[in-house]
């Protein structure tokens, strides 16, 4: 389908960026990944730039070659410090998609969608509007696009949290926490308060699917798509399957017992806006937009049941 296209990935050495080409590779892409990594390209079609994304490897890059897309995988805590990079990523590409995140969005519309107010639309706190570097400055870079790049060749993609087996997210506890309390036996403590909540969660393989399948579709040029397969769950439901599939064994606590165990959450920061400004809202999401504009089905997608199977034996061999 993609034969002949050639893409860039920048800063795509992480889950979502490695998924991402999988795809595209599946697809017929060329691709070639930015990334400090160092990683050993395993496919014809696939090259690595062990290197941060700096202006003089994207010039030499683009005075060799014209990518018919780029995905940056970049995160821009200062929009401005986008705005800059877009200005010149715009002009060597037929399509640029920007990652922004499904975070952007307030807990005003169930289910969510497209359209659903965003952060930086309707909260009034100034702490958070101030300070957070995440969903509101994605919520600001998206503003820029939606507002002064109007005609031109971009898509903003909205990933909900995508696991992999390099962070396994079960509300705040990340990273490898579920399988190291599975391993040694201990329960993890969960707040009560968000069992019955949505999560806002998939397997980065999904993610990575869906991503790849919008470049260089006409109806997603100047759209955002919120990057989700349609296995949801609730918080409930992803432990009983880590239960299932690793034997961790959980505990539903009070939020003061829970934060306890996380008390980064109690500062002025990164952790205290995940927390009261995404993990604590009902991320009950609406994918038709994207599986209309890719043309793909629910049925293409793997259950987050089964992404945590395959993400065990990935950390698993990893590890022999």
């Amino acid at each position: 389908m993609y034969k002949n296209k050639k893409v860039l990935l920048i800063a795509g050495g992480g889950t979502l960026g490695t998924y991402t080409a999988e795809e595209l590779l599946r697809l017929g892409a060329e691709v070639e990944v930015i990334c400090p990594e160092e990683k050993v390209s395993n496919h014809p079609k696939l090259k690595f730039h062990q290197s941060l994304a700096t202006n003089e490897l994207l010039t030499e890059l683009f005075s060799k070659t014209h990518y018919d897309g780029i995905v940056n995988f970049i995160h821009y805590p200062d929009p401005e410090k986008y705005k800059e990079a877009y200005r010149f990523l715009i002009k060597n590409t037929d399509h640029l998609i920007f990652l922004s995140s499904y975070r952007v969005y307030a807990n005003e519309q169930h289910p969510v969608t497209e359209s659903a107010p965003r952060l930086c639309d309707v909260v009034k706190d100034p702490d958070l509007l101030k300070y957070d570097t995440y969903g509101v400055s994605k919520g600001i870079c998206e503003d820029f696009l939606f507002n002064e790049c109007k005609g031109e060749n971009w898509t903003v993609v909205r990933p909900v949290i995508s696991f992999s087996c390099r962070r396994m997210d079960i509300l705040m506890n990340s990273g490898l926490w579920a399988v190291e309390y599975a391993k040694s036996g201990k329960t993890m403590l969960l707040p009560l308060s968000c069992k019955e909540l949505h999560a806002g969660l998939d397997w980065a393989g999904n993610s990575g699917k869906l991503i790849s399948n919008l470049l260089f579709k006409k109806d997603a040029l100047g759209e955002a798509f919120t990057i989700y397969s349609g296995h949801g769950m609730t918080w409930g439901e992803v432990a009983d399957a880590y239960n299932k599939v690793i034997g961790l064994k959980v505990e539903w606590v009070d939020d003061e017992r829970y934060i306890d165990t996380i008390p980064t959450i109690r500062s002025n920061g990164e952790h205290n806006w995940m927390w009261n400004y995404d993990r604590k809202f009902d991320r009950d999401v609406d994918c038709s937009k994207v599986l209309t504009v890719t043309g793909l089905s629910r049925d293409d997608f793997t259950t987050i049941e089964d992404g945590i199977k395959a993400e065990m034996k990935i950390l698993e061999q990893s590890q022999k």
